[in-house]
């Protein structure tokens, strides 16, 4: 079997348990050791990060995970059947609560989103299907030894940035997709010294791989 980048890494051994420089507080440890960078196949959940990577832009990653809660319930759970169904009067809800980012264009942005994704889901069969397309189906495996090493965003993210705007996804930049296939687990960002590094890496599905490239 050809060896992955990730396979050829070897992370020093270390009795200390090291995270990522970034999760400095409670709420973010806690998403960085349970979800940052484990692969995502529930489209409710894919669905749940694009709107909340979306409005994330401009903002920290911590506002959006304090805030995470109140999207979820305001936000139908984030199914995307009923977010594509939503009308003026309730983005006029949206905008009152000060629970979520009142952003009207973001807001706006998370209805077009959601009629889009169920577009993509029709013709894929499901959004996971098409999204994991884009890095062959199996999660990249890198190697960073630090948060200066980790890009804003990659020739992958510019492939799915492009596609996604051109099927009418908005606030779905390089940047803001390259995000979210960190978060997802499309690529393992962790750097090589982080206790989570091998743990994520080590929930690779090959099969899937395969499973996309017979598609």
């Amino acid at each position: 079997m050809e060896l992955t980048a990730g396979d050829r890494c070897h992370p020093a051994a270390s009795l200390i348990m090291n995270r990522c420089a970034w999760a400095r507080n409670d709420l973010s440890m806690r998403y960085h050791d349970e979800e940052w960078g484990v692969p995502v196949h529930d489209d409710r959940v894919l669905f749940e990060f694009l709107i909340l990577e979306g409005a994330q832009a401009g903002l920290s990653w911590d506002t959006i995970l304090k805030k995470r809660e109140r999207y979820r319930h305001v936000f139908d759970a984030f199914d995307a059947g009923k977010v594509a169904r939503y009308d003026a009067r309730k983005v006029r809800q949206l905008l009152a609560d000060p629970g979520i980012v009142r952003n009207r264009l973001k807001i706006a942005a998370a209805v077009q989103n959601a009629k889009a994704f169920l577009t993509v889901q029709k013709e894929f069969g499901s959004f996971d299907s098409y999204i994991w397309r884009f890095i062959g189906g199996e999660p990249r495996q890198n190697c960073r030894r630090s948060l200066k090493e980790i890009p804003a965003r990659t020739k992958e993210s510019d492939a799915l940035s492009n596609d996604l705007l051109k099927r009418g996804f908005k606030f779905v930049g390089s940047t803001i997709c390259y995000a979210f296939m960190q978060a997802v687990g499309m690529v393992n960002d962790h750097t090589m010294d982080c206790f989570r590094y091998d743990e994520v890496r080590a929930l690779r599905r090959p099969n899937v791989a395969a499973d996309v490239r017979r598609l």
